[in-house]
């Protein structure tokens, strides 16, 4: 006799939760996949933050017995720093954004970057471009000095106050 098929199974409609779990996936894999730390959408009141922070553990092996009162000692740690170094973002010569927007390096595509890591600048100096509701505005610099560190990319969205580069 040969076997029965089963008959399909009606289609049924996606349920609430299953539709947010969908979102919550999609917004995980473009956190993957463009290596951000954080992403929020705010769809028809509705208002998903997906975030990923990394966190380093340090394990110590614990000695281990052979038996009869013998036992392996454990290598020692390398010695760990008092302090870890401050990160670029709290560094008091941060500058960061007044807006939020999309930040352009340029005046153009193709362009040079108004400035590169290791670059002089000076007060009052174009640092970069942000765009707010289609609106180009100048981000001067501060203060003179060297920067150090560039925490953007070109054409990338960026929140108020998030850091933009460090300054000393």
């Amino acid at each position: 006799m040969p076997p029965q098929k089963k008959p399909p199974a009606p289609p049924r409609a996606a349920a609430k939760g299953d539709a947010d779990l969908d979102l919550i996936n999609s917004l995980a894999g473009i956190l993957n996949a463009t290596g951000l730390t954080e992403i929020e959408l705010d769809r028809k009141g509705t208002r998903v933050r997906v975030s990923r922070q990394t966190t380093a553990v340090a394990s110590v092996a614990m000695p281990q017995s052979l038996g009869l009162g013998h036992h392996v000692e454990a290598p020692h740690p390398a010695p760990v720093a008092a302090a870890a170094p401050a990160k670029p973002a709290d560094h008091p010569g941060t500058v960061k954004s007044p807006m939020v927007g999309t930040v352009y390096r340029s005046s153009t595509p193709g362009s040079p970057s108004f400035v590169e890591i290791g670059a002089e600048v000076k007060e009052g100096q174009t640092l970069l471009i942000i765009e707010a509701m289609k609106t180009m505005n100048q981000i001067p610099s501060p203060r003179s000095g060297r920067v150090t560190h560039v925490f953007v990319e070109n054409a990338q969205p960026v929140e108020y106050g998030e850091p933009l580069v460090v300054i000393e």
